[in-house]
């Protein structure tokens, strides 16, 4: 009997997405996951700061968020990893001015 082929696609990268808002972590986890991305969440800054830095290929991580925002943990993490690759999302980043050069994200 011929081995069964598994649906799941390999595992391509690791990626850490941060977020107080557990739904749309939720949401994005699954579909990253099923795109085949190997996904690690943290509810905000200080727990994701916990993490390895080296573990990820790229990090997600929202802006507003209580206890540690999304620049402070980009200003950790790159004091950590350099060259890692960073995501800030929000939806406060035209109304703030945040772009990559003012807050250290690649995008």
């Amino acid at each position: 009997m011929p081995a069964k082929k598994s649906s799941a696609p390999a595992i391509q990268s690791r990626i850490l997405l941060v977020d107080d808002n557990a739904n749309g972590l939720k949401a994005r986890k699954m579909v990253l996951e099923e795109l085949g991305y190997g996904i690690v969440t943290a509810a905000n800054g200080t727990t994701a700061g916990a993490l390895r830095a080296a573990e990820f290929d790229l990090v997600v991580t929202d802006y507003k968020m209580p206890r540690m925002d999304g620049l402070e943990l980009i200003v950790n993490l790159r004091k950590i990893e350099p060259e890692l690759l960073i995501i800030l999302i929000s939806g406060f980043v035209d109304s703030l001015g945040l772009d990559e050069e003012n807050t250290r994200a690649d995008a």
